[in-house]
């Protein structure tokens, strides 16, 4: 009986690594490649490389830098120019990590793609369909970025880390000799590894970043900003200005160029609107439904109640959520399970 063919992402990190050696001990074919998507870390390449070496199992790297660059990166750099805060890990797995990755695995015969992702993928067999659930280890959970999964990408993808703790992952990386097994976690976006990304857009477009003017809720002029790239709902740390008490950022107006200022209490809200929806357990919402959602990958989710409206969802929270964002992810959970998720376009 021929084995099943998956291909691995591998970054060099820990968890694709122990992926690796998981998926092989379990009785696949597995190809390492590492999806070049910057002018990445020579160091993270041969990391990817050392393992695939160790393990035995033919390494690739995939080139996928063009398409990045207008696919994620040039979204990422717009969203900022027009007043929202993109997640573009959302975006990379959307377009890249789960299309143009699992395209590249079709072609080379594969049956699978794999990754080292923190979630589960299940068949429910009363439907038919392919669910997303939490990972056993909810520290490291990481369905928020992974929300927008089809029904065939789902079916064609292996996690097999979602029922392990992230301790247990580095000890089997230590036990089986990867020299992996303590390296860091990255923490930072992949092409802004200094984590500023109000300089990376200013180098990337900067005709376009424009000093302007802080305002308050009525209008009125506070001082002046370093360009609406710098910002996002709710920040207090780097405003550079002093107004004797502290003050958030309740809006950002890129019309006007402007940044709204205001009290904590101000930036708090209960209800969202967001698009581009993606659903997995089912096709649509039509009723009312009872949920738990979180409004960006650092939060912890919280009860609401989601409804069909125009073309996308209404989201109403129980308490009021403190910095709902535009451009980020509302995620809908039913205990471990999936619902899906949209981005946020406003609050209502």
């Amino acid at each position: 009986m021929l084995k099943k063919k998956v291909v691995l992402g591998m970054s060099g990190g820990v968890d694709s690594s122990v992926a690796a050696y998981i998926l092989k001990e379990s009785g696949y074919d597995v190809i390492g490649v590492t999806m070049s998507v910057i002018d990445c870390s020579i160091t993270s390449v041969n990391d990817a490389k050392l393992v695939a070496d160790k393990l035995d199992i033919p390494f690739h790297i995939l080139d996928f830098k063009e398409l990045f660059e207008r696919k994620v990166i040039d979204y990422f750099v717009d969203e900022y120019l027009n007043g929202r805060t993109p997640n573009p890990c959302v975006k990379c797995n959307k377009l890249i990590k789960f299309d143009e990755f699992l395209k590249k695995a079709n072609e080379m015969g594969a049956d699978y793609i794999a990754t080292g992702h923190y979630a589960k993928i299940e068949k429910d067999n009363a439907t038919g369909r392919y669910l997303l659930k939490r990972s056993l280890d909810t520290k490291k959970d990481q369905t928020y970025v992974l929300y927008n999964l089809t029904q065939y990408q789902l079916e064609h993808t292996l996690m097999p880390l979602g029922s392990y703790t992230k301790e247990e992952i580095r000890n089997i990386a230590e036990k089986i000799g990867l020299k992996v097994h303590n390296k860091p976690d990255s923490q930072e976006i992949c092409f802004i590894p200094d984590d500023d990304h109000g300089r990376f857009i200013k180098e990337r477009v900067p005709d376009k970043v424009k000093s302007g003017y802080f305002v308050d809720e009525q209008g009125n002029v506070l001082g002046k900003h370093k360009g609406i790239v710098n910002y996002t709902i709710g920040q207090r740390k780097g405003l550079g200005i002093a107004l004797g008490k502290r003050v958030f950022v309740k809006d950002i107006v890129p019309e006007n160029n402007t940044v709204v200022l205001a009290d904590e209490e101000k930036i708090f809200n209960k209800v969202l609107y967001a698009e581009e929806l993606n659903l997995i357990p089912f096709e649509t919402i039509s009723d009312e439904m009872k949920v738990t959602a979180k409004i960006r990958y650092g939060t912890r989710e919280s009860e609401a109640i989601v409804r069909k409206y125009e073309n996308g969802i209404i989201v109403e929270f129980k308490e009021p959520q403190r910095a709902i964002t535009k451009g980020q992810s509302v995620v809908l959970y039913d205990g471990e399970l999936v619902i899906g998720g949209g981005i946020i376009k406003k609050i209502v």
